[in-house]
């Protein structure tokens, strides 16, 4: 039965790093559950550095990678191409992602469209801004390794670009919400003026036809006996007069 000196002793994350990794006992004590934040791992001329996939939308965690640097100067994993150190590949996977979003950049045209992109820009400025430091920090701890200071300048790159892709959108963001405010301001000054035009109309009107409502005003205007032999064309034409002096009276209302 293992005793609590046993447990203590035995490494807390043992599957993050491959078994046949031959990585000095501390990188795998000092490693838990999961990856945790971007870091960089020294210890008897071996480092590890401990990076994430770049953070995408709705993901509940972030995804580490660790890349082991023996005190040969030899990298594991290997990349999947010959031409590109793995690190270089996680780069390009920044990189396919800042695509994505600088294409749907490009494609918006609401708030609501570039709050979602920055809603995915801002972890991952984060994410890429902590990949770059950690880069420079194993190429102060190995400056003879040629390979990090190339990383080293992709991530700057990366990281800048991402930033002004950030800084972009924020800034159409302001720009499309101000001009949203400046229509409905606009909006607000129209709907003002014409209640104002409408208000000094029903003033003019109101005791007119409060007196002719009161009294029942009826003149005779010596069109009675046309009115009756015509019937009921004078009373449509009456209608289609009001309706014609209706629409000028709201064209007038509702002009700029």
């Amino acid at each position: 039965m293992p005793t609590p000196t046993d447990k203590k002793k035995q490494p807390v994350a043992e599957p993050m790093l491959p078994a046949g990794w031959g990585v000095p006992q501390v990188f795998r004590d000092r490693l838990g559950d999961e990856a945790g934040r971007q870091r960089l791992m020294e210890a008897d001329g071996h480092l590890l550095l401990v990076l994430h996939a770049p953070p995408r939308t709705g993901d509940p965690y972030r995804r580490g990678r660790l890349f082991w640097r023996s005190d040969e100067g030899l990298w594991k994993p290997q990349s999947l191409t010959h031409e590109k150190h793995a690190i270089g590949e996680l780069i390009d996977e920044y990189e396919a992602l800042a695509d994505e979003i600088e294409q749907q950049d490009h494609d918006s045209s609401t708030a609501e469209d570039y709050f979602a992109i920055l809603t995915s820009l801002n972890p991952l400025v984060r994410a890429a801004h902590n990949l770059h430091a950690v880069v420079q920090e194993a190429r102060q701890a190995a400056p003879e390794d040629r390979k990090l200071i190339l990383l080293r300048d992709r991530a700057y790159s990366l990281t800048r670009r991402i930033e002004l892709l950030q800084q972009d959108s924020k800034s159409t963001l302001d720009f499309v919400i101000a001009r949203r405010a400046e229509e409905q301001a606009d909006s607000a000054r129209r709907q003002a003026r014409a209640a104002h035009r409408l208000n000094l109309l029903a003033a003019l009107f109101f005791p007119l036809a409060t007196l002719t409502s009161l009294f029942g005003v009826q003149f005779a205007h010596g069109l009675e006996s046309f009115d009756a032999a015509n019937a009921p064309m004078p009373f449509l034409a009456l209608i289609a007069v009001g309706l014609v002096l209706g629409a000028i009276l709201a064209a007038f209302i509702g002009r700029k």
